[in-house]
């Protein structure tokens, strides 16, 4: 126990010393990034690729719902009428005939008794039988209508009633068929515009990780000059104090200095810019100290590849197939095609079949009683439009006109798809060509500085010379990364034009 003990203490004094000595190496660590890290961060990070996604899973939602229409459809209803006056069968007449038929009677025989020379009333009073009969008999049949009068009562002033319909469509006149075929393009749509979307990042990150190393590499390429001609700086100074150069040779040479400090921190500045806006880019916070896989890369990975080999009609035929932003114009013009056709739909018949279950309280399949009773019904249904003044030919037409805008449209982007294509080839080759040229500049540059600088420690050639030659080597080498960088470039605004960019 007392061993382990003294671990313990020994490594709470040791503690302290490993933070201090691995802090410092933590604090300075940079995240390290390549092209392929960069694109796919920017892609996750983009918020804009979440809401295609949405809409795709919204465009596949109202396809499913398009695919519902081919199929029958059930509802149930339910009402309740409450009206002031009920439905009546009798007429008011017809109601007092039937509530009085015993007096009714009654007076019609007395009066053909009386006729026949037999008054009711003389018998009666003679025979007190019969009056009670007649009563009697006159009482039953005025209690008979009534009841009669009672039975057709409706009692309609509540009424309660319910069906259940199942509609299943036959013919709509194509409008269903369309209204898919409209769901199907919006959803092909809506991926084509992700896709745009998707090509529209990496082409931005994709300028903007090569703006980065670009300018990395004249970073190091204005340190170097700075280097060099403060060396130059050093040795004039020390030729001046010997008597071999003059002051202006001297003053001479710190202008150049100071030039060189100041295009120094100028690309320090933007280097510093553009790493915050690649950051942003790809959801890092904009101070994190990130290094990317190609900042030490001295020919920046040309192989030869991005120059394009195949030919011109080729390439044009890759893009008229690739390229999403065609797609989604393809995709307007089939759209107001079938918009067309739904329109169509509206001046032809429409068949539907129907069946359901109808109730009802009073019941009218019992004498109104009250109770619910109902009854089974099937049908057809047909609507066949006569006449509605045009204004289903004229939204037609209409909708043809939309559709003419459409594939104005499209060929008109096209042509200029077939144009961009020739123009970012041409690019292309130049941009490979302008590489050469550096290349070969470069190696002319670094042996006329070389001979400059001999000359000069021989006595033979003046700083000015050598200036001059320091000068040409720095724009050798500034046109040497600007070509690769370019032939980078070129060669991504080909693929985004071609639609190959992923």
């Amino acid at each position: 126990m007392k061993g382990l003990n003294r671990v313990k203490s020994g490594v709470k004094r040791l503690l302290p010393f490993y933070l201090l000595t691995f802090l410092p190496l933590s604090a300075g660590a940079q995240q390290m990034l390549s092209l392929d890290s960069c694109r796919a961060m920017a892609l996750r990070n983009n918020k804009q690729m979440g809401v295609n996604q949405l809409k795709q899973e919204v465009a596949a939602n109202l396809r499913k719902s398009a695919r519902t229409k081919y199929l029958p459809h059930i509802s149930a209803i339910g009402t309740y009428q409450y009206t002031s006056e009920e439905v009546s069968i009798l007429n008011n007449e017809q109601k007092g005939a039937l509530s009085n038929l015993g007096t009714n009677a009654m007076t019609k025989v007395g009066t053909m008794a009386a006729q026949m020379g037999y008054p009711l009333d003389a018998l009666a009073q003679q025979m007190p039988q019969l009056a009670q009969g007649l009563g009697t008999a006159t009482d039953l049949l005025n209690n008979g209508g009534q009841k009669i009068v009672d039975a057709l009562r409706t009692d309609t002033r509540n009424i309660f009633a319910g069906t259940i319909m199942v509609t299943q469509p036959v013919f709509l006149g194509g409008s269903i068929t369309a209204l898919n075929r409209i769901a199907d393009l919006n959803e092909q749509m809506t991926k084509n515009s992700s896709d745009a979307q998707r090509q529209a990042i990496l082409y931005s990150t994709d300028q903007t990780y090569w703006q980065v190393v670009s300018l990395k590499h004249k970073q190091r390429l204005a340190q170097s000059y700075l280097d060099l001609i403060k060396k130059f700086d050093s040795d004039v100074q020390k030729m001046i104090e010997e008597g071999v150069a003059t002051k202006s040779d001297g003053l001479s040479v710190s202008v150049k200095v100071n030039e060189a400090e100041m295009t120094l921190q100028k690309v320090n500045d933007g280097l510093e810019l553009s790493k915050m806006l690649l950051c942003q880019m790809v959801g890092l916070p904009m101070d994190e100290a990130i290094t990317l896989a190609d900042e030490d890369s001295e020919d920046l990975g040309l192989t030869g590849s991005e120059t394009p080999v195949s030919p011109i009609s080729t390439r044009v035929s890759s893009a008229i197939e690739n390229r999403p932003e065609l797609k989604m114009l393809e995709n307007t013009v089939d759209i107001s095609k079938q918009a067309t056709n739904v329109l169509k739909a509206g001046n032809l018949p429409m068949v539907a079949l129907t069946g359901g279950y109808v109730v009802s309280n009073p019941n009218m399949l019992d004498g109104f009683e009250k109770k619910f009773g109902g009854f089974w019904n099937v049908g057809v249904l047909v609507r066949v439009p006569l006449w509605n003044w045009g204004d289903v030919a004229y939204k037609v037409r209409a909708s043809k006109g939309v559709t003419a805008i459409a594939n104005l449209e499209l060929q008109e982007i096209r042509e200029k798809i077939e144009l961009q294509v020739n123009q970012n080839s041409l690019k292309v080759d130049e941009a490979n060509k302008r590489l050469m040229l550096a290349q070969t500049g470069i190696k002319k540059a670094e042996e006329n500085l070389r001979t400059a600088n001999l000359g000069f420690k021989e006595g033979v050639i003046a700083p000015t010379v050598v200036m001059e030659a320091q000068t040409a080597w720095l724009q050798a080498q500034s046109q040497l990364i600007d070509a690769q960088i370019d032939v980078k470039l070129t060669h991504v605004d080909l693929q985004k034009s071609l639609g190959t960019l992923y």
